[in-house]
């Protein structure tokens, strides 16, 4: 591994600065610039009076510090940051894409599959809310967004509710319908390759009677399924549940795997204006992101949620924040 000594610059622990100036650490990331100058990122194992292994050392510039060492093997063989932010960019601008495709009946359904509090959900909506103005105007919403648990005949008679063409229903974590044969083969049938696409309830019910929902319709909508499995991982009865939907839907994993990847989407969205509306300064966005970055091992979840409940704490206390985050989101 390279070695870095930092000739100025400083480490903020809790919120307050210590200084690193002087001090020789294992370089883990280069000079990185950012809005309120720029960091290294520094294996600070052998320093006893750090509590943490990884930090980030704040710099005001690359003549801040001085680089030795031997190159660091295999990394090159990596991809880069940059590689990985352009990547996961790449593949959430598709999601977008492949939603419009859903919404205009080009394509009957997606499984979108990823880590909770990366964005899925979001970029789903905000691509079917923009239809919501005019169809509401029209007098007919076009679309519903499911979460939570479901049972068979709630899944029935939602599927007749938006049965119709351009409909387009979306399972947030709906997760219990994969595991529910009814519920399963009730989504078989709405998803078929063929072109008339029925579905039946065979037995009597109350609740269709009472809601007006006929024992049989054609299904002409599409469906987005979002969820936190990976179907090529599961295993036993289920797999085989999920092997079955999966043979009627565009299957869009995010590619989101690694800490490493997480870390690097929070970085891509907050750069993009995600604290935007919390009008904090390009150093309080840096300070909340090093944060996340240097208590990753210990956060009970690292995703973009966390980032929203640190700001909101920064917001409510721009002082003691890290305390608080500390009692928290931390474990």
């Amino acid at each position: 591994m390279k070695t870095v000594e930092v000739i100025r610059g400083e480490y903020r622990l809790l919120g307050k600065p210590m200084s690193m100036s002087g001090r020789t650490f294992g370089l883990i990331q280069g000079f990185r610039e950012d809005g309120a100058g720029g960091y290294i990122q520094v294996d600070a194992s052998a320093h006893q009076d750090i509590p943490n292994d990884r930090i980030r050392v704040r710099v005001s510039s690359p003549s801040d510090i001085r680089v030795t060492g031997p190159a660091v093997s295999g990394s090159e063989l990596m991809e880069t940051d940059e590689e990985i932010i352009e990547r996961l960019r790449i593949r959430f601008d598709q999601l977008e894409q492949m939603t419009r495709a859903v919404k205009s009946g080009a394509i009957r359904a997606m499984i979108v599959s990823g880590p909770p509090g990366v964005g899925k959900s979001h970029g789903v909506e905000r691509q079917l809310e923009r239809y919501q103005l005019v169809e509401t105007l029209g007098g007919a919403k076009r679309y519903d967004v499911v979460k939570g648990a479901m049972s068979a005949i709630g899944l029935y008679v939602k599927l007749y509710k938006y049965s119709s063409k351009d409909s387009v229903i979306v399972f947030d974590d709906c997760d219990s319908i994969f595991s529910d044969e009814l519920s399963l083969n009730i989504l078989k049938a709405a998803l078929d390759s063929k072109k008339r696409r029925m579905i039946h309830w065979n037995t009597d019910s109350h609740k269709l009677r009472n809601e007006g929902v006929p024992d049989q319709f054609c299904f002409e909508g599409s469906a987005i399924f979002i969820t936190n499995l990976k179907f090529d991982r599961a295993r036993g009865k289920i797999r085989e549940h999920l092997a079955a939907l999966e043979s009627r839907c565009h299957y869009m994993d995010l590619t989101i795997n690694t800490d490493r990847e997480k870390l690097l989407r929070i970085r891509q969205i907050t750069g993009d204006g995600m604290l935007s509306d919390y009008g904090f300064s390009d150093a309080t966005v840096s300070e909340i992101i090093e944060f996340v970055e240097l208590n990753q091992a210990r956060l009970r979840e690292l995703s973009l949620r966390t980032v929203v409940k640190i700001a909101d704490l920064v917001a409510a206390f721009p002082q003691e924040w890290p305390a608080y985050a500390e009692n928290t989101v931390m474990k």
